[in-house]
């Protein structure tokens, strides 16, 4: 008999999803920090003693992965949040409700999740528009003038701090849904592993002493 768990598809869609956020966020984490301590500031022999340093890739494969990455997470966000949209909207109705006195406040555990989430939710939609700015707008000093509501060096500041705060409020959301994530994971690898044979019910030793007793 097949005892393997059931997953609902709805459970699975979730978990691929959210396979695709861990991954491409893992990688933008990664060249967030090449490009934080590998910077293209100074020049050969000068302020710069890392520049053109190579760390696993070129600083453009770095460049692509961060951007390209970086706009499927996006995408993986822009599903995500619409399959959580009842739970967003439950949530935020229920906030104000206690911001106005009516109704209880949520418990300590409750509160930390939602701030988490609000924390990853502002965060991400400011890095996915600053993100978006370096991707169309052409490449330039950061002393170029005002460019689609503030200067480029605005823009990169908040890209650099909003990712920080992204990044962080990730790891704690990771942290607090751990158990789920453990869960989910090993019944969706006992679902496509193949199932071991059946043992049988007494073993073959353990037939013969029966069958000595039985004698």
């Amino acid at each position: 008999m097949d005892k393997r768990p059931l997953v609902s598809s709805q459970t699975r869609r979730n978990w691929w999803i959210d396979l695709f956020l861990l991954v491409s966020g893992l990688v933008v984490l990664f060249s967030s920090i090449y490009f934080l301590f590998w910077g293209a500031g100074g020049y050969q022999g000068g302020r710069n003693p890392y520049y053109g340093a190579i760390i696993l890739f070129s600083r453009e494969t770095w460049e692509w992965l961060h951007t390209w990455l970086g706009i499927v997470m996006i995408a993986a966000a822009a599903i995500h949040i619409p399959l959580h949209w009842g739970w967003i909207v439950s949530m935020t109705k229920r906030s104000l409700n206690i911001l106005l006195g009516r109704c209880e406040r949520m418990n300590a555990g409750g509160q930390f999740n939602l701030l988490v989430n609000l924390a990853i939710g502002i965060s991400a939609l400011l890095a996915a528009i600053s993100g978006m700015y370096f991707f169309f707008a052409a490449p330039g000093s950061a002393k170029d003038p005002t460019i689609f509501i503030f200067t480029r060096l605005t823009w990169d500041l908040i890209h650099t701090w909003s990712g920080v705060v992204m990044i962080a409020a990730g790891i704690l959301h990771f942290a607090i849904h751990w158990r789920w994530v453990v869960n989910v994971t090993r019944k969706i690898f006992k679902m496509v592993l193949p199932v071991s044979a059946a043992k049988p019910e007494f073993s073959t030793e353990t037939i013969r002493r029966k069958d000595a007793e039985n004698a």
